[in-house]
């Protein structure tokens, strides 16, 4: 059935009954008409038990049954089943109701490092009678990535809970389709363009003075929304040649200020634009986190429907613009890169399917702008909290390029104390905390304990793995694994973890999949923090009530008793409330001496 006039809610309900209720209910009028042939009179209260007891008994029968099923499997491989989260209530229920009562306020991922504590690093939710296996074993994330990556796939099950949005794009496909948007996208991302500076350059200098008339107001700014309307206009620029302008709207105001946000924003599309394509995202990751049976809470519509309308209304347009000029100016040579080609004039000299370049253009969309957004976000929220890091990266800045120059690519490789800080921030707050991949085959995976037997993995098994926990381990990174210090990128320390163990530092993902733009994200990231920098001698927290964590957090142990903001996450890692901040401007001395 298609999604485009019935719900997945409805949809859902349909393969059920088709699949469980119908096979259930003929079984039982089968029993009856059996009955009545040897003349056995069946009450029709006994058939209305019947039918409705036979559901919820096959149900169990095929769970009792797929557990024997996993274990004699394991036993012939020699292997064990992954240790389970034990809950008190059938499927897990009460573990899945305190996870969702406390994710409003927990530390983000606390509920499952307490769990690993308990059972080891990698784990199964058995959410519902279904296999949920989260990981932050480097070993086992090695295997899911690289030495075994044809064994493990995006899947059916995200692949339908991201479709709505991600269509089939380098991010939701596998297999062929999947090599296809890949080789369509590399070569564009294997070129440093001055042109993308030229972007970087323009949107910068629009955000830092935004922020300054702000500041010069005596008012914080939500830094995380400036910098996503900066990442937003810059990724829009370079992918589609149109630039989203959301750095034109106005800024919103802290809860202090006399001016309304919504008098300054208005109905604008920009803002509207942002806002849906963020709000479907959060959709897909709520779909991911209920695991199949998510279609239950959109019974009445696609919650991503709605959001949609608004990013196609903005999107198509341009895409039938480039495929329209296109065909009317002919085909370029395709292994040309002009400097100021966008990634849609690249595609559209690769194919005229219009499915596959939207597809591919609102992935690239959401890696290009969300992810680098979120390390921005991150990065100032750590020098606010480390000002010595800041006077020491800004002496750096200063040094090599000055108060004023533009940076170049080359000023930005030589720069090894800002790559430092980056991989830092990378490390204890990466964009993208958590991933999954689902399981072709039966497999096992290595003992996390060596002296115990590797671990049973079930074909179609969805596994989640977590570089936002596993970068956080003491066990892996050191005793201060749970420290910012930007030193330990320059330091004994890098030979004594890192280099040994290269799979415990994965904020770019690996192996096939690895991301293309990492150099791109880099550069991006680099670009701004410097122009920043150049701008701005202090940060400074200015914490507005929607941002601040509950003062319980104090009384916890590791980052989140000194955590300054609540970090959450939909695909990409974002602080709730915003990063408000307020940021002492260099004042004209400084900058003529």
């Amino acid at each position: 059935m298609s999604r485009s006039w019935v719900s997945p809610g409805v949809a859902y309900l349909a393969r059920g009954l088709l699949s469980v209720v119908v096979p259930a209910a003929s079984s039982v009028i089968i029993l009856v008409r059996l009955a009545s042939l040897r003349g056995v009179r069946v009450s029709p209260w006994f058939i209305s038990a019947a039918v409705l007891g036979a559901v919820p008994l096959g149900f169990a029968a095929y769970v009792l049954a797929d557990e024997r099923s996993q274990r004699q499997k394991a036993n012939r491989l020699g292997a064990r089943l992954v240790p389970r989260m034990q809950g008190k209530w059938p499927g897990n229920l009460d573990k899945v109701v305190n996870i969702v009562l406390r994710s409003e306020n927990e530390y983000l991922g606390r509920g499952l490092e307490d769990e690993m504590k308990v059972l080891g690093p990698t784990i199964n939710c058995y959410f519902f009678w279904e296999d949920l296996i989260m990981t932050t074993e480097p070993q086992h994330i090695k295997t899911i990535l690289a030495t075994d990556f044809d064994n493990y796939v995006k899947g059916a099950k995200f692949r339908e809970a991201a479709d709505s949005v991600l269509g089939t794009g380098v991010f939701n496909s596998d297999g062929e389709i999947w090599k296809l948007h890949r080789t369509m996208t590399r070569p564009f991302f294997n070129h440093d363009r001055i042109s993308h500076f030229d972007i970087f350059d323009r949107h910068a200098d629009h955000a830092i003075t935004l922020a300054k008339e702000r500041f010069r107001a005596g008012l914080a700014i939500d830094f995380q929304d400036l910098i996503s309307r900066f990442t937003l206009d810059s990724a829009s620029e370079f992918l589609f040649g149109h630039c989203i302008n959301s750095l034109s709207a106005g800024l919103p105001y802290p809860c202090s200020a006399t001016e309304s946000t919504d008098a300054i924003q208005g109905d604008d599309t920009a803002t509207a634009f942002a806002y849906a394509f963020s709000e479907a995202q959060q959709t897909i990751n709520r779909r991911i986190s209920l695991g199949q049976i998510w279609p239950l809470t959109e019974i009445l519509a696609d919650d991503t429907a709605q959001h949609m309308k608004v990013v196609n209304a903005f999107l198509d347009p341009i895409l039938k613009d480039a495929l329209e000029k296109h065909s009317t100016t002919g085909e370029f040579n395709k292994n040309d890169f002009a400097d100021d080609q966008t990634l849609v004039d690249h595609l559209v000299n690769l194919t005229t399917d219009f499915k596959i370049i939207k597809d591919e253009t609102l992935n690239i969309l959401l890696a290009g702008r969300d992810t680098t957004a979120s390390t921005l976000t991150s990065v100032v929220y750590l020098m606010a909290m480390h000002p010595e890091v800041l006077t020491r990266l800004r002496e750096e800045i200063i040094r090599k390029v000055g108060l004023t120059r533009r940076p170049t690519y080359d000023d930005i490789r030589e720069m090894k104390y800002l790559r430092a800080v980056l991989n830092e921030t990378l490390r204890l707050f990466p964009a993208v905390p958590f991933d999954v991949r689902e399981n072709i085959h039966d497999t096992t995976l290595t003992s996390p304990e060596h002296e115990k037997k590797p671990l049973f993995i079930p074909r179609g098994t969805t596994i989640c793995y977590s570089v936002f926990l596993m970068h956080r381990r003491t066990d892996l990174w050191g005793p201060d694994a749970l420290e910012f210090d930007p030193d330990r990128w320059l330091d004994e320390r890098v030979k004594k973890y890192l280099i040994p163990n290269p799979f415990i530092f994965l904020p770019f993902n690996a192996g096939p999949r690895i991301c293309l733009g990492q150099q791109f994200a880099y550069n991006e990231m680099s670009f701004m923090v410097i122009r920043l920098l150049q701008n701005f001698s202090a940060v400074t927290l200015s914490p507005e009530p929607a941002m601040r964590p509950p003062a319980w957090w104090a009384e916890k142990y590791g980052r989140q008793a000194i955590e300054q903001f609540r970090p959450r996450n939909h695909f990409t890692l974002y602080a709730m409330g915003g990063m408000w901040v307020k940021m002492e401007a260099v004042d004209d001395v400084e900058v003529i001496n």
